[in-house]
């Protein structure tokens, strides 16, 4: 999983039933249809048709927490109207035991169970950070007409002790609507889709996006790509960034190599109107054959393929691990009481570092983008808990305190597989590295072989060095923070500084401006500093921004005003029409970027230079 932090989203601060035939039900097999043609009141109907149950009582659960997540969502609190029949259409009875489960009697005569399902796109309250809301890369999305986001585990569950049962899903649909996904349907009409799996992790980790068709397919390396896309005003297209991502899946291919098996792989893009009751937490879910991301509309394209690159990049990789390395913890993963592994480091870590360094090892970003990378999650890193186990952390993320800190997964994380990469580079001369290690790790486990969480440390140290294993005790499981320059010396890289253009309307998490609630225009904060962007304009505390280049801003599209700033150079010109009290008034001028020192990196001693090359090249 990838969450961002757009600094867009912080804007929020500133106003604080028909179904199909499902026919006779198979001994082995969950029938499910999911009907997405009748939607009442923005609710879809579920009918589910168990296998043959031997049982008076069964249990029925739609999931608490999914793989890859690190969170409690509780996606059964999203259904309702749960009722169980018997074969005669006599209605049994059902108790709700959580959020997430329904005990359902005399289960030995089950015939059907029916359910209606809310979307959790309608319910976020903003980022997906520091709130509960349903990251919406993992969430649900119903649009009748226009949009379905089917992350599976949203609308079907499963019975007790029966995960492994195979499942046989069937979705009707309007016909002018397509469903994206990496499984093959497997009937030819264009109102119904019918899809199999041997059991339920695998429909899972199948997401699918119905939508008007609005995709993209091509081969890399022998690996069948699809890219679909959701733009609810048609801004963008699959093909508008298909070049883009060929490109990138690509480079990731090459720097992989042998170690990546998968035949298929589908990019489903949800791109968010940001409306209220649309989706609000950006960034992407893995799964072994997809990714799902969400993203805002309104940002300029050169960013949302920035934003692409960012997201797709780092699920893919999570080919790797956890989707081939893993622990027991993943492999029987316990869907309404979860037990999590103590390897967040490598799972969302080092799959974050490799989304990095793919890039600098294949050409896409140079050493100074790489090097401000590095700096910019050290940076993030020292605004969390510094001194926390990140195993500890790792095992407990579902609770608090730790729970707060698993933003640190891509910062703190990443610059342990960093760490790591560098250590393994100097001992072998620069002959192998942390790709290495993961490509053994590979062939030592694999999808279908587990490794015991308690062993994992001393497994890596006796495939690299015992210096790797004494860096991973005593700054993964232990409480030392990291000496980040220590080990960049080794491949001759210390500390400089550089100047880099802030953003015009928020530094960090303050912005510069905020809204009139009256009126919903937007001011200028009197009670900060301004920065460049504003003396250069002459404006002042009280000031209302109408209008940019002759576009209306208000509350209602503030997003589109921060992101379009986003792309703004350095004295490109600009028109705003502004109410200084009661007065409006039209100020020409160009745009004057508020420049931030910082702290980067840099290599200055030549006598690393071919150990440093090794690493970012080899």
């Amino acid at each position: 999983m990838k969450k961002i932090l757009y600094t867009l989203a912080l804007a929020v601060t500133f106003w604080s039933c028909k179904t199909g035939s499902t026919g006779a039900a198979k001994s082995n097999t969950v029938e499910v249809n999911i009907n997405l043609t009748d939607v009442k009141d923005d609710k879809v109907l579920v009918t589910v048709t168990p296998p043959a149950i031997k049982t008076d009582e069964i249990v029925y659960s739609i999931p608490k927490t999914v793989p890859g997540t690190y969170s409690t969502d509780n996606y059964g609190k999203y259904a309702e109207d749960f009722k169980a029949f018997d074969a005669k259409g006599t209605a049994l009875t059902v108790k709700r035991i959580d959020d997430n489960s329904w005990s359902i009697s005399n289960a030995k005569t089950l015939k059907t169970i029916t359910y209606l399902v809310n979307d959790t796109f309608d319910t976020e309250k903003g980022t997906g950070f520091g709130n509960d809301d349903v990251f919406s890369p993992a969430g649900t999305n119903i649009d009748a007409g226009k949009n379905f986001m089917l992350n599976t585990h949203g609308f079907v569950g499963y019975f007790k002790d029966k995960l492994d049962v195979p499942y046989k899903v069937t979705v009707t649909h309007p016909e002018t609507l397509w469903g994206a996904t990496s499984m093959t349907d497997e009937d030819a009409s264009n109102t119904a889709d019918v899809f199999t799996t041997p059991r339920y992790a695998v429909l899972v980790e199948n997401p699918i996006m119905y939508s008007k068709p609005d995709y993209t397919t091509f081969n890399v390396n022998g690996m069948d790509i699809l890219i679909a896309v959701y733009s609810p005003t048609g801004k963008f297209t699959a093909e508008s960034i298909t070049p883009e991502m060929k490109t990138m899946m690509t480079a990731q291919k090459n720097f992989l190599g042998k170690v990546n098996a998968t035949k298929k792989y589908t990019v489903l893009l949800y791109l968010s109107s940001m409306a209220k009751d649309d989706a609000h937490g950006f960034g992407a879910l893995e799964h072994p054959t997809a990714t799902t991301v969400v993203l805002p509309e309104s940002m300029p394209k050169e960013k949302l393929v920035e934003s692409m690159k960012d997201v797709v990049s780092h699920e893919f990789f999570h080919i790797v691990t956890p989707l081939t390395v893993h622990s027991k913890e993943i492999q029987y993963f316990d869907y309404n009481d979860p037990k999590m592994s103590e390897h967040l480091w490598m799972y969302e870590g080092v799959t974050e570092y490799f989304a990095n360094l793919f890039q600098i090892n294949q050409g896409l970003i140079d050493e100074a983008e790489f090097y401000s990378r590095i700096a910019d999650k050290i940076e993030q890193a020292k605004g969390l808990n510094d001194t926390m186990s990140f195993t500890v952390m790792s095992k407990n993320v579902l609770e608090q305190p730790y729970k707060d800190q698993y933003l640190n997964v891509y910062q703190k994380g990443a610059l342990i597989g960093m760490c790591i990469d560098i250590i393994i580079r100097e001992k072998s001369n620069g002959e192998r590295g942390i790709l290495d290690l993961m490509h053994k790790l590979s062939n030592e486990y694999g999808v279908e072989k587990p490794f015991n969480d308690d062993e994992l440390f001393a497994k890596i140290t006796s495939l690299t060095y015992p210096e790797v294993g004494e860096f991973l005790n005593k700054y993964v499981a232990g409480t030392t923070p990291i000496p980040y320059d220590f080990y960049l010396a080794k491949v001759g890289v210390t500390k400089a500084s550089e100047k880099k253009p802030g953003n015009v309307f928020i530094k960090g998490q303050s912005p510069y401006i905020t809204i009139d609630k009256a009126t919903k225009e937007i001011a200028v904060r009197g009670d900060i500093e301004p920065n460049a962007f504003f003396k250069n304009l002459n404006l002042k505390g009280g000031d209302k921004i109408l209008a940019v280049n002759n576009k209306p801003y208000s509350l209602d599209n503030i997003y589109d005003l921060i992101t379009e700033s986003e792309n703004w150079k350095e004295n490109d010109p600009i028109t705003l029409k502004v109410k200084k009290g009661t007065k409006e008034e039209t100020i020409k001028g160009t745009v004057k970027l508020p420049y931030e020192e910082s702290e980067t990196f840099k290599a200055t001693d030549a006598s690393k230079d071919k150990l440093k090359n090794a690493w970012l090249k080899g």
